[in-house]
């Protein structure tokens, strides 16, 4: 489903990706994982097409960074779902509005907003606190809600860039396992991290960035 063909990318003539050439199958869970600055971010930033190759291209499905129009770039997007370190969640807003919020940007009925928003958070299991504001949550209770957040358009891809930086390693276990649980619900989830003892735990591919350049992929 996403392709990167002999993609570089740099950065004030700094390389930080070079001549990277990996497929990701529909429904696959890949770990990318490197040190930081190494490229992961950079690397999710392609697929989200948040920056285009220098040289190389990236399809996404039926998308291609060397034939795509700007406004094309919002219907790639609804194909995603992506999760950020530092959460990026509404602090005027609760639990529910926050999952909500990018169902009510596009202008579906209030009863679809409710019944998906609802159904999302019970699928990550915090429906009891769906009216609590993000200030009253623990660390790992606020990840679920920016994963539930990602999760509300139904994407067929889950781009997670360092879920667990934040958070105690209970927390990050359990963010793991629900990773897992969605990843088995069939949404391709792509995971980079830092950790790769963490990344073993999920069974799945593994993808080592270093200096730049993907250097191997295995299956553990």
């Amino acid at each position: 489903m996403i392709t990167f063909n002999d993609v570089s990318v740099a950065f004030n003539n700094q390389p930080i990706l070079s001549d990277v050439t990996v497929h990701i199958n529909s429904g696959e869970f890949l770990s990318i994982v490197g040190d930081s600055g190494v490229g992961k971010t950079t690397f999710l930033r392609l697929i989200y097409f948040d920056l285009l190759p220098d040289t190389g291209t990236v399809s996404v499905g039926d998308f291609s960074s060397a034939a795509i129009k700007k406004r094309q770039i919002p219907n790639l997007r609804r194909l995603l779902g992506v999760v950020f370190q530092d959460f990026k969640l509404l602090e005027d807003r609760n639990v529910f509005e926050n999952v909500a919020f990018p169902l009510e940007v596009t202008g579906i009925k209030r009863s679809e907003i409710s019944n998906r928003t609802l159904r999302v958070l019970a699928e990550i299991g915090l429906s009891h606190k769906r009216n609590q504001m993000p200030s009253e949550l623990s660390g790992g209770e606020q990840q679920r809600v920016v994963i539930a957040r990602a999760l509300i358009n139904e994407p067929q891809v889950l781009l997670a860039d360092e879920p667990t930086g934040n958070l105690d390693p209970l927390s990050a276990r359990e963010t793991m396992q629900l990773l897992q649980k969605i990843h088995a619900n069939g949404t391709a989830v792509i995971l980079a991290t830092h950790d790769y003892e963490l990344a073993t735990y999920t069974g799945s591919r593994i993808a080592l960035l270093k200096e730049g350049r993907l250097i191997d992929a295995i299956a553990v």
